[in-house]
């Protein structure tokens, strides 16, 4: 894994895709660092970090199209598949040389607070606790670009994809809001994610056995609750579309208040995606 990392790291600055992925994230921070801290006068860097999380739909794809795409279009990927690292240490040896970018981003904002406080004003704490929730969510997003890159062959089909799924979860919150509430429309609406449950099950074991069973456990107990305690699917849909917002978790911070439900979560989303890849490459390993 070390050397997977070192490689992938090296490959960063030998190209363009780490020097940009950092000039662009560190221009957003230093422009609105000097707007809302400098001329604005506010005392809390977390209000610089809660005003640039937009810029992840954007680099983020950059950085993450081609860490498996790109290897599974020039067929280099079939020699690491062959070689005696493991696929665990291969996903992982990628996806920690990405986050270690954004790790050097945010260790540069460590900066920040420290000139606020030099004259008087926030309180470090508080502004370090932003950094790092700052970075778990820019390394959840990354993840999740890893795994829709472990998709395709395409790096513009998974800068795309990843732009778009971000996008997604960017708007999550607000979707919510129009979604039906009644408890039939929650029952439509969760049928049909399992209904991509089972889909992404298959993609990832073409096993329909698996797959099929994942549909039927879900629908089942769905159609229970349905029938027999109609009222807890009453909203049920959209408050768990709204509990799935990165961004509302992140928005805490903006108060001052140390969330940890939102360090967890990230770290849970992390994981999540990073299995996912793994068994994406597995599949392919042994196809």
């Amino acid at each position: 894994m070390q050397a997977i990392f070192k490689r992938e790291l090296r490959s960063y600055f030998r190209t363009m895709t780490g020097p940009v992925f950092i000039a662009a994230l560190m221009a957003f921070v230093g422009v609105f660092f000097v707007l809302i801290n400098l001329v604005q006068g506010y005392s809390y860097f977390s209000a610089v970090l809660s005003n640039i999380t937009i810029i992840f739909l954007l680099i983020v794809p950059i950085l993450t199209m081609r860490s498996f795409a790109e290897e599974k279009r020039a067929k280099t990927d079939q020699l690491l598949l062959t070689s005696p690292v493991s696929v665990t240490d291969i996903v992982m040896g990628k996806y920690l040389s990405m986050i270690a970018l954004l790790g050097i981003c945010c260790l540069v904002m460590c900066l920040a607070p420290i000139i606020i406080h030099f004259y008087g004003g926030g309180s470090l704490a508080v502004d370090f606790i932003a950094i790092l929730e700052f970075f778990l969510l820019g390394s959840a997003y990354i993840a999740i670009g890893m795994f829709i890159s472990t998709l395709t062959e395409s790096q513009v089909i998974a800068a795309v994809g990843t732009f778009f799924i971000l996008l997604l979860l960017q708007l999550v919150n607000g979707f919510s809001n129009l979604l039906p509430t009644s408890a039939r429309g929650s029952y439509v609406c969760f049928f049909a994610v399992i209904l991509l449950i089972a889909l992404l099950v298959y993609y990832l074991t073409r096993n329909y056995i698996i797959s099929g069973g994942v549909a039927a456990a879900g629908i089942v107990v769905l159609t229970i609750l349905f029938f027999a305690k109609k009222t807890i699917l009453e909203g049920a849909f959209a408050g768990a579309l709204s509990s799935l917002s990165l961004i509302a978790r992140f928005d805490d911070i903006m108060n001052q208040t140390f969330n940890l439900s939102a360090v967890i979560y990230y770290l849970s989303v992390c994981g999540l995606f990073v299995f996912l890849s793994v068994q994406a490459i597995q599949k392919r390993r042994w196809s």
